[in-house]
C-alpha cells in the first residue's frame, strides 16, 4: 500500500493521528479515544475521535490489535509520520559532549569507533552500529610457504607486527626458487607501503617492464597482492554495541521480538550490506519494519547515516537499530550528530 500524502488528511485527522503516534512511541501501547480527547487543543468528543480513527484505519495508517483496544500506527503510518510530521529534537549539550568525548579518546581508531558507538547506543537506548572500510595495513615483509604442487601460503607481516596468511594458487610447474624470488622482490619494493599503494606500484612497474622478475615470479607477485587486496575490500569493519539495551527497553510483550532481533544481529554480513546501502544517501536513511527484509520478522527499525569527510568522500556509515516505536524525532538527529563527529575522526 502506498503512503497517502499528508496533505490529503484533514486538519482534524492530522491532529488525531499525531497524538496517536506520539503517544504510542512514548508508551508502546495502543491509544484509546479517551486518552486522545484529553490532549490539549483537540476539544473533540470520544465519539468524534473514534470516527476519525476509523477513517485513518481504513487508510492503512492505524491498526487495532484487539477489537476493544485503542489504535496504534502501522508501518505505513510511521512512515507518513517520519516523512511528513516529525519535528526533530537536536541532541542536548550533554549528549553531544558524551559522543564527542568518546570519539576524541586517544588510542587506536577502532577503539574510538567502538566507544563512540557504545555512547550512541546508551543515549538512544538502541543497538549502535558503525561500518568503516578495513584500515589499510602498512607492509613490512612478504613470504611464500609451499603447501604442495599447486598452492602456497602467502604470509604478510605489517609494520605493527601483525601477521596474516592467505592461500594462493600457484601457476603450473612453478620452480621452488620462484617463491623466494617473488617474496624478496615484494619485501624490497613494497615495504612501507599500504596494500593499495603496493598494488598501484606493482601495476606501474610491470606495465613499464621495470620489474626485475621473470614471467612466473610476476604472476605470483600479482596473485599474492590480489588475494589480500580483494580480501581487504570485501571485509569492512562492522562494530555493533549495546545489544543489551534492546532487552532493557523492551516491554514484556516485546521480548519474543527482541530475542529474534538479537539472533538477527548475529548475521553481520547482512547488517554490513544493509548499512552499506545507505552510503550514497544525502541524509539519514530510515528503514521501518518490513521495509527492510533483514529485520522484517522482528519488526525493527534502522536509522543509518553516511559518514562523509570534508572532501565529500564516504568514509563509513553509522546507525542504530531498535523497535519500530523508537523516538525517531530524538534519535535521527543523534545519528546525524554522531556521523559528523566520526567524520572528523576518520578524515
Amino acid at each position: 500500500m502506498t503512503t497517502p500524502p499528508i496533505t490529503e488528511l484533514t486538519d482534524r485527522a492530522r491532529d488525531i493521528f499525531r497524538v496517536v503516534v506520539e503517544s504510542y512511541l512514548d508508551a508502546g501501547q495502543p491509544v484509546g479515544s479517551r486518552t486522545i480527547s484529553r490532549a490539549p487543543g483537540l476539544n473533540l468528543s470520544p465519539a468524534s475521535i473514534r470516527n476519525v480513527m476509523q477513517d485513518l484505519e481504513e487508510l492503512g495508517l492505524l491498526a487495532a490489535p484487539h477489537t476493544s483496544a485503542g489504535r496504534m500506527p502501522t508501518e505505513l503510518g510511521l512512515r507518513l509520520f517520519v516523512d511528513g510530521m516529525m519535528q526533530a529534537n537536536e541532541p542536548s549539550a550533554e549528549e553531544r559532549a558524551a559522543i564527542e568525548a568518546r570519539a576524541d579518546a586517544r588510542g587506536p581508531v577502532e577503539e574510538a569507533l567502538a566507544a563512540t558507538t557504545a555512547a550512541l547506543s546508551g543515549l538512544s537506548a538502541c543497538a549502535g552500529m558503525v561500518l568503516v572500510p578495513k584500515a589499510e595495513r602498512v607492509l613490512r615483509q612478504f613470504g611464500f610457504v609451499p603447501l604442495g604442487n599447486d598452492r602456497a601460503l602467502a604470509v604478510l607481516v605489517g609494520e605493527d607486527g601483525s601477521v596474516e596468511n592467505r592461500v594462493v594458487e600457484l601457476p603450473p610447474g612453478l620452480p621452488p626458487a620462484t617463491l623466494e624470488q617473488a617474496a624478496n622482490y615484494l619485501t624490497a619494493t613494497l615495504g612501507g607501503l599500504t596494500l593499495s599503494q603496493a598494488r598501484a606500484r606493482i601495476a606501474t612497474q610491470i606495465a613499464s617492464e621495470r620489474a626485475a622478475l621473470d614471467d612466473a615470479a610476476r604472476t605470483l607477485v600479482e596473485r599474492g597482492l590480489a588475494v589480500w587486496s580483494q580480501d581487504g575490500d570485501d571485509r569492512p569493519v562492522l562494530i555493533v554495541r549495546g545489544q543489551g539495551r534492546l532487552l532493557e527497553s523492551a516491554l514484556a510483550e516485546d521480548l519474543d521480538r527482541v530475542t529474534r532481533l538479537l539472533d538477527e544481529l548475529e548475521g553481520k554480513e547482512e547488517i554490513a550490506r544493509l548499512l552499506d546501502s545507505a552510503r550514497e544517501a544525502d541524509a539519514a536513511r530510515i528503514f521501518i519494519g518490513s521495509e527492510n527484509k533483514l529485520f522484517a520478522l522482528s519488526g525493527s527499525s534502522v536509522i543509518a547515516k553516511p559518514v562523509r569527510a570534508m572532501d565529500g568522500r564516504v568514509v563509513g556509515v553509522v546507525g542504530v537499530i531498535g523497535p519500530t516505536r523508537l523516538n525517531y524525532a530524538r534519535v535521527v538527529p543523534m545519528v546525524d550528530f554522531t556521523a559528523s563527529t566520526l567524520a572528523r575522526l576518520l578524515a
